[in-house]
């Protein structure tokens, strides 16, 4: 059911896109943000971590957004018992050949859900690292290449953490963004009572696009412009997690390649071929929050890897603003003019729940959902200042 023609531009991009939007939001009630971060990351040919606490609907919106594509969509129960094998798959000998055959596992598929990551052991979540890295399958010294588009979604719980294993480093560095349902707002929960009460509605989900869909939306979101000032930017915030006093691990390179490549994909969603500032800044918490640990110090003073982000994000100059001065709102300014205009400063990205949940990372509050998006950037000519619209997909 594919929607577009081979070369997409953005404005087919963002009806497609819509759709997706549209169907998923038939089951997430009352969670556009949320809704919005999953289809960026996918976009960006990224893999999303969920982790909340139980019945807030971590696996409902990795189902929702599977669903609402017509493509290969695999679910993984992750239990202690579950072995690698399971995951990527095993050779079996063929009594009949009398040769070896390969028995493909869940790994391969376009989509993949792998619900409670934490349950299962290391040696199988460890299975996932070469798979969402390089998007390939090695078993018995042979690689197994996976078919694009190719998306993890897991999900965790921070609560109940007995017989459970946090997830390494290592392993959340492969996640491009961190989500958090959240409670939902009265009014979405007396909806959602409504809709659940006659069944699932993932019952009536139908796929509004297909894998070949995705695939092109991709290629339109890697021709989205980065200029050099918007990428040093980037640079800057991750650096400065690096030197933060706060921080005993700060983002790792791949960090900063999942900060643009998801900014890409936010731009393309807001029908733009080029990137703003205001796109890194509101997606820094999602992307780089996780892959931080803070020092001892901090965690006494109950600050969050979140907080301590959103804090960078506000430090760090915004490029084409004055040196030393507080970015201001414009006023009066002329439609068209070569100026950008700075964004307001960015609030705390996370709120905790009442009273706060105990994480596995240091006992901190747990956030119940990512920044909302600000506006406020004007571009401007490519002259070695901010870069303009630039030379992507048509707009």
């Amino acid at each position: 059911m594919s929607t577009f023609n081979d070369q997409a531009g953005l404005g087919d991009l963002t009806v497609t896109t819509d759709r997706i939007r549209g169907a998923m939001e038939t089951v997430i009630e009352g969670k556009p943000e949320v809704v919005r971060l999953a289809l960026t990351v996918l976009l960006a040919e990224g893999h999303l971590l969920v982790e909340d606490v139980p019945g807030v609907g971590k696996t409902m919106l990795a189902k929702a957004l599977a669903r609402s594509v017509d493509c290969d969509m695999r679910r993984v129960q992750f239990t202690p018992d579950l072995l690698p094998s399971d995951i990527t798959g095993v050779s079996v000998f063929d009594q009949e050949k009398r040769e070896f055959e390969f028995k493909p596992g869940a790994i391969f598929a376009n989509i993949v859900v792998g619900d409670e990551i934490n349950r299962a052991s290391p040696k199988t979540q460890s299975a996932l690292l070469e798979c969402m890295a390089e998007r390939q399958v090695t078993v018995d010294g042979t690689t197994y290449e996976l078919s694009a588009p190719f998306m993890v979604i897991a999900t965790q719980n921070p609560v109940e953490m007995e017989g459970t294993y946090p997830l390494p480093e290592a392993q959340r560095d492969r996640f491009m963004a961190r989500v958090s349902m959240g409670y939902p707002a009265i009014d979405a929960e007396l909806r959602m009572i409504g809709g659940h009460s006659a069944g699932s509605p993932l019952t009536d989900l139908t796929p509004v696009a297909d894998a070949r869909d995705l695939v092109r939306l991709a290629d339109a979101v890697r021709r989205v412009h980065v200029s050099p000032a918007v990428a040093r930017y980037a640079v800057d915030l991750v650096n400065a997690t690096r030197r933060s006093p706060e921080l005993r691990l700060g983002a790792s390179p791949r960090a900063t390649l999942h900060l643009v490549r998801a900014s890409r994909a936010a731009a393309a969603l807001d029908n733009r071929d080029y990137v703003l500032p205001d796109d890194l800044q509101t997606l820094a918490v999602s992307v780089l929050a996780h892959r931080l640990l803070p020092t001892a110090d901090a965690q006494m003073a109950r600050r969050t890897p979140e907080q301590i982000v959103a804090d960078i994000v506000r430090q760090v100059p915004v490029p084409g603003a004055p040196t030393g001065q507080a970015p201001q709102p414009a006023q009066g300014r002329a439609a068209g003019a070569p100026q950008i205009v700075p964004a307001p400063p960015v609030p705390p990205a996370h709120q905790p729940y009442p009273g706060g949940v105990p994480h596995h990372n240091g006992g901190r509050p747990y956030p119940t959902q990512a920044p909302t998006a600000h506006e406020g950037y004007a571009p401007v000519p490519s002259d070695g200042r901010l870069g303009g619209t630039g030379s992507g997909a048509a707009r």
